[in-house]
């Protein structure tokens, strides 16, 4: 009977032993890592507590049901509602970084006293509503990085840098940075920066985005209202897709029930497009469905069989290695 006790504490033992010794699984020690900022970000709102406290729960709500890293910036002018969800996390910009490339060239001609160019004119236009990287890579190139970083600088952005080989796409940056770069348009730093005219042309291109490219965070947003939007598509070996979508949304009238604000969703580690596209119409859908109580919406979830799986084609193929390890987590 002693023998048989001691053979059983020994194979009690050693099973602990083992479980203890066993490294977690990579995936959620990844998860862990990347969703704790999520979990503890929130919204405030300097005019209605009760509006910041529902935004809290259902985003936060949407982002525990879903994989992968996702970071949500929003701003309502109407309500001081500003949301911070892992907005300072970096990410490749993809094709999002076209509206940079946009505000700087509608800048420089204003810089320069004039207005756009018929060349300008013909870069712009394409690049934002067909997402033409010929010809962002052009107006990037005739533009220069030296003035690029000196207009990131005037417009506030803290977080965006490019990338030294000149490969726009995988400039970096963060959804409080996008939330920044939207407010060049529309929010108060507008006025300081561009014109109204050159306001709303960059509008105008960002509201006449194709169909097949008006996916993400115009799910949800009611009847009656303007999006002004540019995504990003981009897988790579490190982070799987990376999936961005922002966009400033205009009402009809403030008697009506419209309003003007911006929303800002970056996520990478998506294993398909599809799935990151479902993950940001989600958080979409809440954000209007709060912010226009009693409006029926005007746009639903993006059909999964209108979702191609082809990358935006914002870095060539033959692109450098990704970036090391340690500059990754750096940025977690």
């Amino acid at each position: 009977m002693a023998l048989h006790l001691r053979k059983c504490r020994i194979a009690i033992a050693t099973a602990l032993l083992t479980t203890l010794l066993t490294p977690l699984p990579a995936t959620a020690a990844h998860a862990s890592a990347a969703q704790r900022a999520q979990r503890a970000a929130s919204c405030t709102a300097r005019s209605d507590s009760a509006l910041a406290a529902q935004l809290s729960r259902d985003i936060r709500a949407v982002l525990t049901a879903r994989r992968g890293t996702v970071s949500v910036a929003l701003h309502d002018p109407a309500t001081g509602l500003s949301c911070t969800f892992g907005s300072s996390h970096r990410y490749d910009t993809a094709s999002v970084a076209k509206v940079m490339i946009m505000e700087a060239a509608l800048r420089r001609a204003q810089d320069w006293g004039r207005g756009l160019t018929a060349w300008e004119r013909r870069k712009i236009r394409p690049m934002i509503i067909r997402s033409d990287n010929t010809a962002a890579r052009r107006l990037f190139d005739d533009l220069g990085q030296s003035y690029i970083a000196r207009f990131l600088g005037r417009a506030g952005t803290t977080a965006t840098t490019l990338n030294p080989y000149g490969l726009w796409g995988l400039t970096r940056t963060s959804a409080a940075d996008q939330l920044r770069l939207l407010g060049v348009l529309t929010g108060a730093r507008a006025r300081a920066l561009l014109s109204p005219t050159s306001r709303a042309y960059g509008l105008k291109q960002l509201n006449e985005v194709r169909r097949d490219q008006r996916w993400g965070v115009p799910a949800g947003m009611p009847r009656g209202t303007k999006a002004y939007l540019k995504n990003g598509w981009l897988p790579r070996s490190t982070h799987g897709w990376r999936v961005h979508s922002i966009g400033a949304f205009t009402g009809t009238g403030a008697q009506k029930g419209g309003r003007t604000y911006r929303i800002a969703v970056l996520s990478h580690d998506n294993p398909t497009m599809k799935y990151g596209v479902r993950t940001i119409e989600r958080v979409a859908q809440v954000v209007h469905r709060a912010l226009n109580k009693g409006r029926s919406a005007a746009q639903e979830l993006t059909p999964e069989s209108e979702i191609s799986e082809v990358p935006d084609g914002s870095v060539p193929t033959e692109a450098l290695p990704e970036a090391p390890p340690e500059q990754d987590e750096a940025n977690r």
